[in-house]
């Protein structure tokens, strides 16, 4: 096994992820389904001021982020923050927090095809939903066991499309403000966010019963800590990709939404599709809404191809510490773990149940599941990284490369941010059955871990007595 730059890297994976591709991967991963169809859901919650829950929960990301970056840039290790938490918090910790990522990357996967057959409903009303969630799992997951250099050009041209895309969103939209276009010269106006009841029209509960949608939105972010193993660079293309997190919540979330909630007043946004091609619509710019719902395909798609390039890496992760069965350790001649892809993608076939059985219900229960995968594997970056710096002599703390800012204070008010939000999750309606389903996953892996341990005590001591 060779360590050259864009070989072989850590224990057989492929590193020919360049600089580009990394920012890339870091800008498509929270520009996707939460922002251009999940979006809907929370201004329906909070009103206006889901603005301000988009910036808290992005403040709260960067925290993550800045936590992980300052693992990955020091440890790039295969099953990234899987392998942290194992390190430094234990073997259950790396078992709960490596298979929950991959059942949430799974879960967001399962979001984002829902998502994306919504979209293609836009042209092809008459078609099935589950037909589009099919072709869209044999698509990506082809494209998976291709080379990561291909995952990584083809995230490099979908999150260009989406970034063109939204930049000239906000410039229309602000246009379409300042002088007027098309149907919009009535009824739109800066005054929208206050006028239709205020800043938070739904009290104060709206506001907190948005926070759990908008982290879903954040989802994914994460996949930068699994990057840094097949990075060319991760010394130099981790801290240039984290560090991005602040511009891309200001400009793609809060500019975005303040723009379609100026352009048509809150509640007039549907929850049924994607506000982006519902306001373009609206404004008789028909035109625009199709090219519009091309770029929300190509988000979702941007996200399906992530979604399924992390709960695979994280896998392979955990088969090579003896956590996940050994054949998900294998891999092709491109440095590809080609069966854990395989195995994801067919995992993705509750996508098509769901769909099928609940085509209207389906994305919010899977976005609330989703939600609390992803604030539990955040918090466990979070604790893996606090532990893992209180344990660092002083010297080693002061030569880490790329350290987190503001610690300790941002990493422990960041932690109880992430238990604010279970709390949320558990006086929520919509949200309760999720936060159960959450709790249940934990408790059956801790099962499966002890089950585990049992049947591999015997085979060791076996193998001592020999000795």
């Amino acid at each position: 096994m060779t360590t050259k730059s864009g070989e072989t890297g850590p224990e057989g994976l492929s590193r020919r992820l360049n600089g580009r591709h990394i920012r890339f991967i870091a800008l498509g991963s929270a520009i996707g389904t939460g922002l251009f169809y999940g979006s809907s859901d929370t201004i329906a919650k909070a009103g206006p001021s889901v603005l301000i829950a988009y910036l808290i929960g992005g403040a709260a990301i960067f925290f993550v982020l800045r936590a992980l970056g300052e693992m990955a840039v020091n440890d790039p290790a295969p099953g990234s923050f899987g392998e942290y938490a194992r390190k430094h918090l234990g073997p259950l910790a790396g078992f709960l927090t490596g298979w929950t990522y991959a059942f949430e990357m799974v879960i967001v996967c399962v979001a984002d095809v829902t998502a994306l057959a919504v979209y293609m409903g836009f042209w092809f009303p008459d078609v099935p939903r589950w037909i589009w969630v099919v072709l869209t799992i044999l698509v990506i997951a082809a494209a998976n066991l291709v080379s990561v250099r291909v995952y990584g050009e083809l995230e490099f041209w979908f999150t260009l499309v989406k970034v063109v895309a939204i930049v000239a969103m906000i410039l229309g939209g602000a246009a379409i403000l300042a002088f007027g276009a098309g149907t919009a010269s009535a009824g739109g106006g800066v005054s929208n966010l206050w006028s239709q009841g205020g800043w938070f029209p739904n009290g104060f509960a709206g506001f907190l019963g948005s926070f759990a949608l908008v982290m879903f939105a954040f989802g994914g972010t994460e996949i930068l800590g699994l990057t840094a193993a097949e990075s060319e660079d991760p010394r130099t293309a981790m801290p240039k990709a984290v560090n991005t997190v602040p511009v891309r919540v200001l400009l793609f979330y809060v500019a975005t939404l303040a723009i379609i909630m100026m352009l048509n007043p809150w509640n007039t946004i549907s929850t049924t599709g994607s506000p982006f091609v519902q306001i373009f619509a609206g404004l008789g710019l028909h035109s625009a809404a199709t090219v519009l719902n091309i770029v929300v395909v190509t988000a979702a798609l941007s996200a399906i191809n992530s979604d399924i390039f992390g709960a695979g890496r994280m896998i392979y992760g955990l088969a090579k510490r003896g956590q996940a069965p050994a054949a998900m350790a294998r891999v092709t001649r491109n440095g590809i773990p080609w069966m854990t892809v395989l195995v994801v993608a067919a995992a993705l076939s509750l996508a098509v149940v769901l769909n099928y059985l609940l085509p209207d219900s389906a994305f919010l229960l899977i976005a609330s599941v989703g939600t609390f995968a992803t604030v539990w594997v955040w918090f466990m970056i979070l604790l893996t990284h606090y532990q893992a710096r209180r344990h660092l002599p002083a010297a080693d703390l002061e030569s880490r490369a790329f350290p987190v800012p503001f610690w300790p204070v941002g990493q422990i008010l960041t932690m109880v941010f992430m238990v604010f939000i279970f709390v949320v999750m558990a006086f929520a309606d919509d949200t309760r059955l999720a936060l159960a389903v959450g709790v249940g996953w934990l408790a059956m892996l801790c099962g499966l871990y002890w089950f585990h341990r049992r049947a591999a005590e015997p085979s060791a001591k076996v193998m001592a007595d020999a000795a």
